[in-house]
């Protein structure tokens, strides 16, 4: 019987043999984590011989000669990954996989569930704690953010905005802080992680209540620093400044059932561009649908605006439409 960890090396050395078109297709059909998983095993498999790949998949093998080695080198990840998630969070991922350092003690933080991970870190140095959230996806790490008190909250926040890298020695220090940690040699260059845009990520991902508050104490701190955070954001208001063609291609890859959700938290200005970018027809049925629909929890609005919103990056990243800029109380809209 295959082991999940045996699953994982089969799947990694099945990528490496194909192009970076075709493993980018695979890629697009997992979700974040199974994509990070998959990546870093490539990144960390030795070349293997082709007498390796044939049992696995015989019909690969005519793509390859006799004797042959199989590999990921960092150009073939860089394509693959772009080609499956965009310029922006394939950098993100690979950027986190620094030469000499060992992100495997990190790995069990990224399949808790976010109040779990936040009780094993929350007493941390906060120092330590942003240097954990950036190598985390910006979405777990926003919820992550939730279960901390106010203060500690803002703090993070704050050191993940300045931080400009994430230096061999910051590692050591994680070592000691988790069972097992990051680890580096103290001639590796710094990751290229942290600082506003990483910030900004993360706040889109930890609901409005907390992101005002977080943003005042950034303002407080630094005024021109919480502005280039805020212009970094990108929240569902911000649809308005995405031009007719573009709503248009947002609302083909949206369920009607979601945008009703979404819509249900949305100011009358940003309903009516919604309504005008659809047929008549679709139009009086989505305004029936939000007048019928009762009362929808904040959070659920918040979700599914987060869902869209991540379509409307993919669009983005993919040159399909244009983003002129980016910029969880529970209650009931």
């Amino acid at each position: 019987m295959t082991t999940p960890e045996q699953g994982l090396e089969k799947t990694a050395l099945l990528l490496m043999t194909l192009g970076p078109d075709e493993a980018a297709e695979v890629l697009k059909q997992l979700g974040p984590r199974e994509v990070q998983r998959i990546s870093m095993k490539m990144a960390s498999m030795a070349p293997q011989a082709r007498s390796t790949v044939e049992p696995l998949l015989d019909e690969v093998i005519q793509h390859f000669g006799k004797g042959r080695m199989i590999e990921a080198d960092e150009d073939h990840l860089r394509q693959m990954l772009v080609k499956a998630l965009g310029a922006d969070r394939a950098n993100h991922l690979l950027a986190r996989m620094v030469p000499g350092s060992d992100t495997a003690g990190i790995e069990s933080l990224k399949w808790m569930d976010a109040a779990t991970a936040a009780d094993l870190i929350k007493n941390e140095h906060p120092q330590i704690v942003a240097t954990i959230l950036v190598h985390l996806e910006y979405d777990q790490a926003g919820e992550i953010l939730k279960h901390f008190p106010d203060r500690l909250r803002n703090d993070v926040v704050l050191r993940i905005a300045t931080l400009d890298g994430v230096q061999p020695s910051a590692l050591k220090e994680l070592n000691d802080s988790l069972t097992r940690m990051l680890s580096g040699s103290s001639t590796v260059k710094k990751a290229a992680m942290g600082g506003v845009h990483h910030a900004a990520e993360i706040l889109n991902f930890i609901g409005s209540a907390h992101e005002t508050a977080v943003i005042d104490n950034v303002r407080e701190y630094d005024p021109e620093l919480a502005q280039k955070i805020l212009d970094e954001m990108f929240v569902f208001e911000n649809l308005l400044d995405i031009d007719d063609r573009g709503i248009q291609t947002v609302l083909r890859e949206v369920q009607s059932d979601s945008l009703i959700v979404a819509l249900k938290g949305a100011a009358p200005e940003l309903r009516e561009k919604i309504f005008k970018n659809m047929s008549s027809r679709a139009a009086e049925m989505l305004r029936e649908d939000l007048e019928s629909r009762g009362p929808v929890r904040l959070s659920e609005v918040e979700a599914e605006q987060k869902e869209i919103l991540k379509i409307v990056r993919r669009l983005a990243e993919e040159g399909q439409i244009m983003m002129a800029s980016k910029g969880g109380d529970d209650g009931f809209v």
